[in-house]
């Protein structure tokens, strides 16, 4: 991998471990939230699905022009609206507020995974992508071991605000490492016909089954996996014993386990096949899925077991899903249909939060009933997520690379 092509994925790394941070800070904030509003756990769901509702919706309608202009100032944009919607979460002294900068926040931070995926996939050849995407998703382990910890810490000591406003002063200064060293990313371009029409990339995925079984791929890994994520540590506190102060541990084991195992998944992905991988850590995935969810009082090294398999095993299975997913498409409509992929990512990640949220209720003693019911339905979306991706099959694995310059 040349310098240049290692600058311009640490630079994407840095859009993810900010998104990612903003993103995941939401979810162990949940106890604070819901004391700190006195809402309930639909109310807290709602903090949460409207998010990925709005960036569901963002990314939907993106999906019919992102491919018309250069990636980087896509980019530049999204993420400028992005840093300002995080900003004024941190600033939010409401809960309707904070729905609405979470709103805001969403609406462009939809846009942003897609293309990073999008300029990932075009610079990367299949036969590397995994690799590259492996290295792009050390960014998730990073925001974990770094960004969840530290915003947890300044929620505890300060105010739930803080993570927010910090997360925002950073993206500004990650804004500047895009505009400096991202390179012009327009080599899609060219392959486009002379007239643009802004509905090609929606009746070209219609009239591809191929393509719409990848959406229907991430759909389900979406429902299975964020059906379980936003309650894990509102039921570690209720249910299994937590102290508030030691959620960060969880993320940070977690996400320093995966620091390591990122890359391996990302290398064995290309050299064994992104679908057999994929279907090691799917099923490797619901043991710790049922463990977590059936969870009652347990000492911390063995929640923290637990939990760190599931950060390995989930992660894993999420490597080779983006490598498969991005190879459906050819590089000239590979943002749209990256921005819809992303548009059905979030949207399912909304319903599931807020699906989840009605089956979750509290119990006057404070402990959370029913999440059980939720890892039972999580496993077996899952187990048919494997059988989705058999189907699937890449058309782009003989195209070339495109340089870096």
């Amino acid at each position: 991998m040349s310098r240049t092509e290692k600058l311009l994925l640490f630079v994407m790394a840095c859009i993810n471990f900010t998104h990612i941070v903003d993103f995941m800070i939401m979810m162990p904030l949940g106890p604070q939230l819901m004391r700190f509003f006195d809402i309930n756990t639909q109310q807290f769901s709602l903090i949460v699905s409207s998010y990925s509702l709005s960036a569901g919706v963002s990314g939907f309608l993106a999906s019919f022009y992102v491919d018309r202009f250069d990636r980087k100032k896509v980019v530049l944009v999204a993420y400028a609206g992005f840093v300002i919607g995080t900003l004024a979460c941190g600033l939010a002294p409401t809960y309707g507020l904070l729905i609405a900068a979470r709103t805001t926040a969403g609406l462009f931070g939809g846009v942003l995974g897609a293309q990073v995926m999008s300029i990932v996939a075009d610079r990367f050849p299949y036969e590397r992508r995994a690799q590259a995407m492996g290295v792009v998703m050390t960014a998730f382990s990073v925001a974990s071991v770094v960004g969840v910890p530290a915003g947890l810490f300044l929620a505890t000591e300060i105010s739930w605000h803080a993570p927010f406003l910090a997360v925002g002063g950073l993206g500004i200064l990650v804004w500047g490492l895009i505009l400096r060293f991202v390179p012009k990313l327009d080599a899609h371009l060219a392959a486009q016909t002379a007239r643009y029409n802004p509905l090609e990339t929606i009746t070209t995925i219609l009239k591809n089954p191929n393509q719409l079984r990848a959406l229907w791929l991430t759909m389900t890994i979406m429902l299975g996996h964020f059906s379980i994520i936003p309650f894990i540590s509102p039921y570690f506190v209720a249910n299994v014993g937590f102290a508030e102060k030691q959620l960060y541990l969880i993320y940070f084991v977690g996400g320093f386990l995966t620091i390591f195992s990122a890359p391996l998944v990302g290398r064995l992905a290309d050299r064994r096949g992104k679908y057999p991988v994929f279907v090691v850590f799917a099923l490797l995935s619901l043991l710790p899925v049922y463990l977590i969810t059936t969870m009652p009082p347990a000492p911390l090294p063995y929640v923290l077991f637990v939990s760190g398999i599931f950060f390995i095993f989930t992660n894993g299975r999420m490597i080779p899903t983006q490598a498969i997913a991005s190879s459906v498409v050819l590089p000239q409509h590979r943002g749209g249909f990256m921005s819809l992929n992303s548009s059905v990512q979030l949207l399912a990640q909304s319903a599931a939060t807020y699906g989840a949220g009605l089956i979750v209720t509290k119990a006057p003693n404070g402990q959370l009933l029913h999440y059980n019911w939720v890892g039972y339905a999580s496993i077996l979306v899952m187990f048919a997520s494997i059988f989705i991706a058999r189907t699937v099959k890449p058309v782009d694995a003989a195209q070339p690379s495109v340089e870096v310059v």
